[in-house]
């Protein structure tokens, strides 16, 4: 190898001057290494002192190329490039190629006193070994040992900073298709997943969603998963950015402090991390983490206008509960042809991923690509085939409730435990117990039968009863109006001769008193045009233009 004379044996150069002045550089590129993008600015700083500056990979390939302020004839680098894949084979540290009147090209390998140990069970050095440094002259020889060694430093910590991040962002996809199979019901599976990622999943949770900002979304997980000592299992909602869903092991049985204990959470999550709004349901065992989700949203649309900025679900009484056996049944038959449905390509969804779909189309809407990680065309084909089995219009509110509900009442769209398996429905006439059957108009008279009970007219009621707060029917006219007009601001506004943000103001002060999200889904609006449709069906007055006409007396 030939180099330059170390420049202390330069004639009329003081050997302490020498020193300093390689001090002095050696400091400028340990404050380049610190600051941003620290390999290209070594290399800038390395090709404003000679003649250019590159990068070469051991397979020859001119990775980057630096020119300095002199003109370069790149055929340099191309012979020197060509040469790099010989020296890495025999394993030589450095070289210098030209001179004898052509251009001096040093070359140093920037994994150099790298060990050996354990190479072969680093993926990335494995695949990518470390690059040469090529320097044209002129260029100090102890100048040029000193920036090798800083910029091969900083070549390997932004590969191990590329490294982290693909673990990182790794980790991120394999918790969110955990929190999809929860938000499924498909419990098994998820447990599996979670086991190698730790923590491990309770069997009873707290489901927190978390509001912020999205540029701090990273930083709020990390204050939130310390916040509740690393026992929550937390994930970026993959629908909305200034979302985060954390699953908070819950106690096993409910007592006096449970109210309390949430409270608490509320509390020690926005503490930890200001400017956050948190939304935090009840006690819900791992197949129903869909319905705390809901729960937890809801709660969200409540703190985000509150003073205290976090909000316990307020329980109301379950429609499965009031509506029991008879419900179930009622819901089993309507959603029969999902259930029996089998394709003909087994690539294609079967009937327990149509109705997963289902799910989330009613809780997101058209984000529901995003929930489910699917193109927008193939949400689009699921829905047809979904309106052709189960001859629903989910574009309308009406049958996107009537579907809610039978989800609701059947538990989670792909739980087995909550899904039994239905025998497939031939033609259209499998009736139950209140005449249902697969025509429009036997659905909704198998509805109103379920609605009309005096338990279901109390829950509805109950749900209404905020709105009429006041002795003032505001609100619950512009709800009204709101699902009259399919959720459609502008058409809202026309039927009650307002302006649009006069309704949006109206629907916000109906969330406070609701204590549900109505503007953003999940949303309340299903809940809320069943109880309209209860009352309704008593007096024997439709709520809307339904498919099939308004129910009979």
């Amino acid at each position: 190898m030939r180099t330059e004379q170390d420049g202390s044996r330069t004639p009329g150069r003081q050997p302490s001057r020498v020193r300093f002045e390689r001090a002095e550089a050696v400091v400028a590129m340990t404050r380049l290494a610190a600051g941003p993008d620290p390999v290209r600015a070594i290399l800038d700083t390395l090709a404003r002192r000679s003649t250019a500056a590159a990068m070469i990979g051991v397979d020859g390939t001119l990775l980057t190329v630096h020119p300095g302020p002199d003109p370069l004839d790149r055929t340099v680098l191309g012979a020197a490039a060509r040469a790099v894949p010989e020296l890495h084979r025999r394993g030589t540290p450095a070289a210098v190629r030209g001179g004898a009147g052509a251009p001096t090209v040093h070359l140093v390998s920037l994994g150099a006193g790298e060990p050996d140990d354990g190479a072969g069970c680093d993926p990335d050095r494995g695949t990518e070994p470390a690059p040469w440094l090529a320097v044209v002259d002129p260029l100090p020889g102890d100048l040029l040992a000193d920036a090798a060694r800083v910029l091969g430093l900083c070549w390997r910590l932004e590969r191990s900073e590329q490294a982290r991040r693909r673990v990182a962002a790794g980790d991120v996809r394999s918790r969110e298709a955990v929190l999809h199979l929860l938000m499924v019901g498909d419990v098994a599976p998820a447990r599996r997943i979670a086991a190698a990622l730790r923590p491990h999943l309770p069997d009873l949770v707290r489901v927190c969603v978390v509001e912020c900002a999205p540029r701090r979304r990273g930083e709020a997980a990390g204050q939130v998963t310390r916040a509740l000592g690393g026992r929550a299992w937390v994930v970026p909602c993959p629908v909305r950015s200034r979302h985060l869903i954390a699953l908070v092991p819950a106690p096993d049985r409910a007592g006096p402090r449970e109210a309390g204990d949430a409270d608490a959470l509320g509390r020690l999550v926005t503490g930890r991390v200001p400017g956050t709004r948190i939304g935090v349901s009840e006690p819900v065992p791992l197949r129903r983490t869909a319905a705390g989700y809901e729960q937890a949203f809801h709660a969200l649309a409540v703190a985000r206008n509150g003073p205290d900025g976090h909000c316990r679900f307020d329980r109301a009484t379950e429609l499965r509960a009031l509506l029991g056996a008879a419900g179930q049944d009622w819901a089993r038959t309507l959603l029969a042809p999902c259930l029996s449905y089998r394709p003909a390509r087994r690539i294609d969804p079967d009937g327990q991923e149509l109705l997963a779909t289902l799910n989330s189309w009613l809780a997101f809407d058209g984000a529901a690509h995003r929930h489910l990680r699917i193109h927008r065309n193939t949400l689009a084909a699921r829905l047809a085939l979904l309106r052709d089995r189960l001859g629903l219009d989910l574009s309308r509110i009406s049958d996107q409730s009537v579907a809610w509900l039978a989800l609701h009442l059947l538990g989670s769209a792909a739980t087995p435990e909550g899904v039994p398996e239905a025998p497939p429905v031939v033609g259209g006439g499998a009736d139950d117990a209140f005449g249902q059957g697969a025509a429009a108009g036997s659905r909704w008279v198998g509805l109103d039968r379920l609605l009309t009970t005096p338990a279901l007219r109390l829950w509805a009621r109950g749900q209404l009863a905020p709105l009429e707060a006041g002795g003032t029917p505001v609100a619950l006219i512009t709800v009204r109006a709101w699902l009259r007009a399919e959720a459609r601001l502008p058409d809202t506004a026309t039927a009650l001769g307002v302006s649009v943000s006069a309704v949006r103001k109206r629907l916000g002060r109906a969330e406070q008193a609701l204590g549900r999200s109505l503007l953003r889904g999940p949303s309340a609006r299903h809940e809320l045009w069943l109880a309209l449709r209860a009352l309704d069906a008593t007096a024997g007055a439709g709520l809307v233009d339904d498919p099939a006409g308004p129910p009979p007396a």
